[in-house]
């Protein structure tokens, strides 16, 4: 009862703020506060009782006239949009690394074919922008998947009623006629190179739907520097976790299991508690001496890439990035091991999960312990 209050109040919300600017900063916080503290509330919820939770939650089935297919129980459409939680440290970062910090950290397009095959088209940073069936898509590891969809009444859809699919099938022609490379500066406003946001936003843009009606800024000094040293060089962007604050969309349904839930959780009180260290001055780093290993693999992937293939280090990033990626990537996993077992001991010891506010006191006490 609690999870079907959750999904009316969303719902509720999601309508009323058609009606606000969330472009200005009193609307958009009222939005955020509203959404992202009332989904909060609910996963601590389920989160004490996992036996009783159910993986799919169900929005609302927005009307499209698009082709369709069913995926895991719910009937998706060309047009929709996936918004996920891959289980990488970095996409942990991505979805934390906000001015408002979310859950989601990677956003693909959806497109359904006139015999009703769904394909994802989305960029990777390994290998650019990239088509998947769905079931290589639900393959890869995902903490939690969100499906979004246009409006009926907006009022290009209302000209158009297939305009999501037409956004959909020229992103995947483009992507067959060659390739595109991964926008690793994330400028949505660059089309030639594209991150994963920006195949969908790319896409609707060039048929005069704009998404993201607000900017995601990332303004703390310790953030940028972090992005910065990954080759991040735009700090106003689109982030995959803003999507679902666009009063232009309406959420069909989400996925999400008790496990992989628990592992969002702990990832994300890591990541905030290392976020906490950057702002106090906290620089990602790698031992020097793997710069020469890390250079010649650069070459290898360039040349990799150069004929089709990829490399161990993503053609858009340097090697010296790659190798702080690696760092960063190893002390997230590390710390995250040593709080998911202060939590299991906290389970034991009081007989119930440990809450976020819990999860993020053991991130701040391990870290504290690297000292």
């Amino acid at each position: 009862r609690y999870a079907a209050q959750y999904r009316a109040l969303r719902t509720g919300i999601k309508q009323q703020s058609r009606h606000w600017d969330v472009t200005t900063g009193s609307a958009r916080d009222r939005l955020y506060r509203s959404l992202y503290g009332s989904r909060a509330a609910v996963e601590e919820v389920l989160l004490q009782h996992p036996d009783r939770m159910t993986p799919l939650l169900l929005g609302v089935d927005e009307p499209s006239v698009t082709p369709s297919a069913m995926v895991e129980g719910v009937r998706i459409h060309s047009g929709d949009m996936l918004v996920s939680r891959g289980g990488a440290p970095t996409s942990a970062l991505i979805a934390r690394g906000n001015d408002y910090p979310g859950n989601f950290s990677h956003v693909a397009l959806v497109h359904v074919d006139s015999n009703g095959t769904a394909s994802t088209i989305e960029a990777h940073i390994e290998v650019g922008v990239a088509i998947a069936s769905a079931e290589q898509y639900l393959r890869d590891k995902k903490l939690r998947i969100m499906v979004l969809r246009p409006r009926a009444d907006l009022a290009a859809l209302v000209a158009d009623p297939m305009l999501p699919h037409r956004a959909a099938t020229a992103a995947i022609e483009r992507v067959r006629a060659g390739h595109i490379p991964y926008d690793c500066a994330m400028d949505y406003r660059d089309p030639a190179r594209l991150f994963c946001s920006e195949v969908a936003s790319s896409a609707y843009q060039d048929l005069g739907v704009t998404l993201w009606t607000g900017r995601s800024t990332l303004s703390g000094r310790g953030l940028r520097r972090w992005l910065g040293s990954f080759g991040v060089s735009h700090f106003e962007t689109q982030e995959p976790s803003d999507l679902e604050y666009d009063p232009q969309l309406v959420v069909v349904a989400e996925w999400r299991g008790p496990e992989t839930l628990r592992d969002d959780h702990i990832d994300n009180a890591v990541i905030d508690a290392m976020l906490e260290g950057a702002e106090r001055g906290d620089r990602l780093s790698y031992p020097w001496y793997q710069l020469p290993a890390g250079r010649l693999l650069k070459a290898w992937s360039w040349i990799r890439v150069h004929f089709g293939g990829t490399g161990p280090v993503p053609e858009g990033m340097s090697a010296a990035s790659a190798l702080r990626n690696k760092a960063f990537s190893a002390r997230q996993r590390a710390l995250a091991a040593q709080v998911r077992s202060a939590a299991d001991s906290l389970a034991m010891q009081e007989g119930y999960p440990a809450p976020y506010w819990r999860l993020l006191d053991f991130a701040r006490e391990a870290i504290a312990g690297e000292r």
